[in-house]
């Protein structure tokens, strides 16, 4: 994800909606705060989508393992 560019107390982000909407979409990642603790984070769609989209297989993900090819063995309970 982004930089995170600001933080938003929830009384701000309420009456500012638009606003953090616009700084996430253009800034990055925006925290909104309440009595000095994060209780929520909002980004873009775009930015999220990017984030949780699946790259590769399974597959693909074994294949480029550190471990393939280290003879590392782990047998199957029945």
């Amino acid at each position: 994800m982004g930089k995170i560019t600001r933080s938003w107390t929830v009384t701000k982000a309420e009456a500012r909606f638009s606003e953090v909407i616009g700084q996430a979409l253009t800034e990055g990642p925006q925290i909104i705060t309440r009595r000095g603790r994060t209780i929520a984070l909002l980004i873009a769609a775009k930015e999220w989508q990017g984030e949780t989209t699946r790259q590769g297989s399974l597959a693909d993900f074994f294949a480029a393992s550190p471990l393939r090819g280290s003879g590392l063995r782990i047998e199957r309970r029945r």
